[in-house]
């Protein structure tokens, strides 16, 4: 991914859309006015900061990214396998559904969504000039979150799988993830195999490879063209806000991505 600092703030974008006519950053908690534990770029509205500094960093973010503002669409985010279509934001409230997945084919329609460690997932066709966005927990992984967009774009606009590019940003990464037996017993179930896909410590506990779980579940779904941004936030909380690292006490960093 390329590293990116704009008036302090600093976000992550991925190679392959250098030069793709859309608008998209993974920003990291850097640039913003929230004070400690949320410090400083953080997204969350329910995490216990005051809403005029969440408010002012969306503003911020929006702002440096050039997208539009009063068309931000987003969702509430609920470890689901829901994918929702995105034509302009809903009227009298924030969100659009509850849901962790939306995609759509309107120009100048932010998709915008908010992580601490889970997987942040950004579509794009450039064939049929779609994108989407998805939120996926191990919850999420499991149950098929990302294919879930995958599908939505073929079933509402026609994409082929083959044509759609797929980012996996940064999140927990497998060095960081444990999980307890009852997850290890659900992934093994739902991919057959583990290998690739966990690791033992040397105390017998189980770490999880979200990354390449969601990888191998896009390639079963037929996407060829996937970038893996293997940046940990539980290792780089330096850079962004990790649920896992900071024992829930933290803030939430932002994807977004436009047409």
């Amino acid at each position: 991914m390329r590293r990116i600092e704009t008036d302090g703030l600093v976000y992550y974008q991925f190679e392959m859309w250098a030069e793709k006519p859309i608008k998209h950053g993974i920003f990291t908690r850097l640039g913003g006015v929230s004070p400690a534990p949320w410090g400083t770029l953080n997204l969350g509205g329910t995490v216990g900061d005051s809403p005029a500094a969440v408010a002012e960093n969306h503003r911020r973010m929006y702002d440096t990214l050039g997208v539009n503002r009063q068309r931000i669409c987003t969702v509430w985010q609920v470890h689901s396998a829901d994918t929702v279509i995105a034509y302009e934001p809903a009227p009298n409230r924030k969100w659009l559904d509850r849901a962790d997945g939306m995609v759509t084919a309107q120009k100048d329609t932010p998709l915008a969504m908010r992580f601490a460690d889970c997987v942040p997932l950004l579509y794009y066709d450039p064939t049929h000039s779609v994108i989407g966005l998805s939120h996926a927990g191990w919850r999420g992984t499991l149950s098929g979150a990302q294919i879930s967009v995958v599908e939505t774009m073929q079933d509402a606009f026609g994409c082929r799988p083959e044509d759609i590019q797929v980012g996996i940003g940064p999140s927990i990464g497998p060095d960081h993830f444990q999980v307890g037996e009852e997850v290890v017993a659900a992934f093994e179930e739902a991919y057959g195999s583990l290998n690739g896909l966990l690791q033992r410590a040397e105390d017998g506990s189980a770490y999880l490879d979200l990354w390449e779980a969601n990888r191998r579940k896009l390639i079963e779904a037929g996407v060829e063209q996937i970038e893996v941004a293997a940046i940990c936030t539980a290792s780089n909380i330096d850079e962004f806000f990790s649920h896992r690292a900071e024992k829930g006490r933290t803030g939430r960093f932002g994807a977004v991505i436009s047409l």
